[in-house]
């Protein structure tokens, strides 16, 4: 009987362990694939050609147990196809996938859903096709999402809404139709929200309001209809709404006067109507201000004045009365200035008419404008009751007869007569003089052509490029085109030219205004030196000292410059933008921060020596503010912090300089 239990025990025993280990066994079988299975998963993409263990490729990153937590493709020039070729459900641990600007196409494979651990995907500038898949909702842990920039179809997933941890999510310019999903309201984390540049119609959902965190807001160049939800009113973080180029109606709501954080905000180009609310004039950060292209009326209230940090004011093409405040002209930040193409009437205020030139752009032309003014006829122009002693202009009646006063005075005085011809017969001296100069200057030095006279610096700079034909075109760069020119006196420039259609964006004036602001101010042998600019409305570019060897980005994927490019000039190429970074961020009065250090932003003079370019993105660090911003910059060189915290130091430059450094 004893026997019998132990023999019966034994059996239970044996089969329990044999059930285990079968147990065991089917686990491993469908549980996630290891690390061998991983790097046989990355090598059967084709995108890399490594026989080392696939944990130091370029671009792949593992845990301590070998696991691969992210995949870094971003700016590596690779072409790398169709994004299924990636077997997703062989990465379980993958916290990031960042393949943007890397050739991809075809649809976005729905199972990509199975990255449960994923926190970063970034496949913005590519060109994947087909719908965004709903799948997309089963990756709860995302805090970063960007598709922007590639020619998708289809609606936004309302499933989207159910991602709430989601801090930063950009389907900006991806050819999306239909409608914001209400369930975007669910994104209370949200800090970054960019849908702009689709085909987006419908209303603005309310529910947008309840995205208390959202800081920047791009809405802009879709086919939204209806009116502005005063909802907005309550998203108290906001900094940047851009609401621009759809159809809204009806009023600005008075809720905006919230939003006290508020320092850009654009209504540009919709069908907006009534006054303008007195609230907004209470928005003390406002910097960047556009109601341009609009049907709103009333007029402009002096309390403008309180303001004080506005750069950029844009009223133009509405239908604003009344007069100008005299107010407007003690705004001490402003550096574009555009009431154009609207019903006001009155005289210029003298802190406008005296002081025009302080602006890089001002436009009263086509008001009721009257009164004296030596303003030039562009800034001015087609305000019939306007007078001057400018060409093109109408000359005052009151000047006229007191001119005539004295011509009839000094005809009967002999002396006064002797003293006209005397100061006629200096003044023809002096006109010798600058002839003669004039003559000089034309083809000599650049700084004395464009100190001495701008409009012979013009003329020769078109005179050199044939009116920029792209025959003289060397490449682009963040913003326009960058032209080669050799000026009369055997100078050769570089002249960095907005595009027609960049000039009436409002983002790419500000970098060319940005960057005129900031070479204008700093002086460093590792800086590229900024010779003169030109800034019209009909033509933008700046002059740069010509770069012979180009980008280091260019010098390094060019198999034969890159071995001139030996290992003692890339120390010093690495030690020149390390000696222009210390200068800006500890010798200057307040600390510039570049915030795009990139390869493609490194020029390189015919002796290799390293430039440090491209200042379209720079601002000044100001210990009394905040620091916060927008993302802007190269992906790849981007410190990972500024994604998550919004606020720009120091630190910033030197990770992306890192960056450089590796690469270089």
């Amino acid at each position: 009987m004893v026997s019998s239990v132990i023999i019966s025990t034994a059996v239970v025993i044996v089969t329990s362990t044999m059930m285990m280990m079968l147990f065991s066994l089917a686990k491993a079988i469908s549980s996630p694939s290891s690390s061998t299975d991983e790097a046989e998963a990355l090598r059967s993409t084709g995108w890399w050609n490594s026989t080392s263990a696939h944990c130091h490729w370029d671009g792949v990153y593992c845990n301590n147990a070998g696991r691969v937590t992210g995949i870094a493709l971003n700016g590596s020039g690779k072409e790398l196809g169709e994004l299924s070729k990636l077997e997703f459900s062989s990465f379980p641990s993958l916290v990031e996938l960042n393949l943007c600007a890397c050739g991809l196409n075809g649809s976005i494979p729905h199972q990509i859903g199975t990255l449960t651990q994923l926190t970063v995907l970034s496949l913005h500038d590519n060109n994947l096709t087909g719908e965004i898949p709903l799948s997309l909702a089963n990756l709860t842990q995302l805090l970063y999402l960007t598709l922007c920039s590639n020619p998708l179809h289809g609606s936004i997933p309302p499933e989207i809404g159910k991602m709430k941890n989601l801090i930063f999510l950009d389907l900006g310019y991806s050819n999306l139709i239909g409608v914001i999903p209400s369930s975007f309201g669910n994104l209370t984390t949200l800090t970054t929200l960019y849908l702009d540049g689709n085909q987006i119609s419908g209303l603005i959902p309310p529910q947008i309001g309840k995205m208390k965190n959202l800081k920047s807001l791009l809405l802009s160049h879709n086919g939204l209809h209806g009116p502005i939800p005063p909802e907005i009113g309550e998203m108290k973080n906001l900094n940047k709404l851009n609401l621009g180029y759809n159809n809204l109606t009806g009023v600005i709501p008075s809720s905006f006067g919230n939003l006290t954080n508020m320092n850009s905000l654009s209504f540009r180009g919709n069908q907006i109507s009534g006054f303008i609310p007195l609230e907004i004039w209470y928005l003390l950060n406002l910097s960047y201000l556009d109601l341009s292209e609009n049907q709103i009326s009333g007029f402009i209230p002096e309390e403008i004045v309180n303001l004080k940090k506005l750069s950029h004011l844009d009223m133009s093409n509405n239908l604003i009365s009344g007069k100008i405040p005299s107010q407007l002209g003690n705004l001490k930040e402003v550096k574009y200035f555009n009431l154009s193409h609207n019903n006001l009437s009155g005289t210029i205020p003298y802190s406008i008419s005296s002081n025009y030139n302080k602006w890089t752009l001002i436009d009263l032309s086509n008001n009721r404008l009257e009164g004296q003014t030596r303003a030039p006829v562009e800034a001015f122009g087609h305000n019939k009751g306007l007078c001057g002693e400018i060409k093109g202009r109408p000359r005052c009646k009151k000047r006229h007869q007191i001119t005539l006063i004295i011509v009839v005075s000094l005809s009967t005085t002999l002396l006064l007569s002797i003293a006209i011809l005397g100061f006629l017969f200096h003044k023809r001296r002096i006109r010798k003089n600058q002839l003669l100069e004039t003559t000089k200057v034309k083809n000599g030095d650049l700084f004395s052509i464009w100190d001495f006279d701008g409009v012979i610096a013009y003329q020769d700079i078109i005179q050199a490029t044939e009116d920029f034909d792209i025959k003289y075109c060397i490449g682009t760069g963040g913003y326009g085109s960058v032209y080669r020119a050799q000026l009369p006196s055997g100078k050769v420039v570089a002249l960095k030219k907005l595009h027609g259609w960049e000039r009436g964006d409002p983002t790419y004036l500000k970098s060319f205004e940005n960057e005129v602001q900031m070479l204008t101010r700093i002086r460093h042998r590792n800086i590229v030196k900024l010779h003169g600019f030109c800034l019209h409305k009909r033509c933008m570019f700046l002059v740069y000292k010509y770069m012979e060897k180009g980008s280091l980005y260019c010098m390094l994927r060019d198999e034969v410059e890159a071995v001139e490019l030996d290992w003692i000039k890339r120390v010093n190429v690495v030690k020149s933008i390390a000696n222009a970074l210390s200068y800006m961020h500890h010798d200057c009065d307040l600390p510039i921060i570049h915030r795009d250090i990139s390869s493609n932003n490194i020029l390189l003079d015919s002796k290799l020596e390293a430039f440090v370019s491209d200042f379209g993105t720079a601002r000044l660090l100001d210990n009394d503010s905040s620091n916060r911003t927008l993302l802007v910059g190269t992906y790849g060189y981007i410190a990972p912090e500024l994604a998550y915290t919004m606020v720009v130091t120091e630190k910033c430059d030197i990770y992306s300089f890192g960056m450089v450094a590796l690469e270089t």
